[in-house]
């Protein structure tokens, strides 16, 4: 069964988070959904790149995903902490057991908001951290605390999403993937 992943976007979200969780997820041949928090399709990145989300999040809810991962970047952190039903849609896959994963900006804005922290293991970028309760921050690139998911920036963003691969496919297409990418 091919393993589905759900990326919920706004604008603001960072650029090469957003696009290296979408690509690298996608070589992994996991079924990705994009799917936007605004009142269109269409977002603006961080950086100013503009993309096309696939359906509107409130349209894809009551799917099944195997993964729910949140890039990161301002102030697409904050829209996304803002959204209750992607927050209760986070909690209930936290609650089934089921992975659920922010990189950068997300896990101390949404993740921590969703109140899905509490006594894990995790990771954010660092200057947010001190937004954290009830948490533990672990100051390295990628934390796995059981179904959580977290990793600090940019520069993390590869090794997280094969991270995810791995979680989601195996060991095997995670070194499939990376040895494609000549990682």
């Amino acid at each position: 069964m091919t393993p589905r992943a759900l990326i919920p976007v706004a604008d603001g979200v960072e650029d090469l988070e957003t696009v290296t969780l979408i690509d690298v997820l996608r070589r992994a041949e996991v079924e990705v959904l994009v799917a936007s928090v605004e009142e269109r399709r269409m977002f603006t990145c961080a950086r100013g790149t503009r993309l096309t989300a696939d359906a509107m999040l409130v349209d894809v809810l009551a799917q099944a995903f195997d993964l729910i991962v949140l890039p990161g970047g301002m102030p697409g952190a904050q829209h996304l902490a803002d959204h209750q039903p992607l927050a209760e849609r986070v909690r209930e896959q936290a609650r089934a057991g089921a992975l659920f994963a922010g990189l950068c900006a997300a896990p101390a804005v949404a993740l921590q908001a969703y109140g899905v922290l509490r006594q894990r293991r995790m990771t954010c970028y660092p200057a947010l951290s001190d937004r954290l309760s009830g948490c533990t921050f672990v100051d390295e690139a990628v934390v796995v605390d059981g179904n959580c998911i977290t990793a600090q920036g940019p520069g993390s963003a590869l090794a997280f999403a094969l991270t995810l691969v791995e979680r989601l496919c195996g060991k095997a297409t995670r070194n499939r993937v990376a040895q494609a990418m000549l990682v």
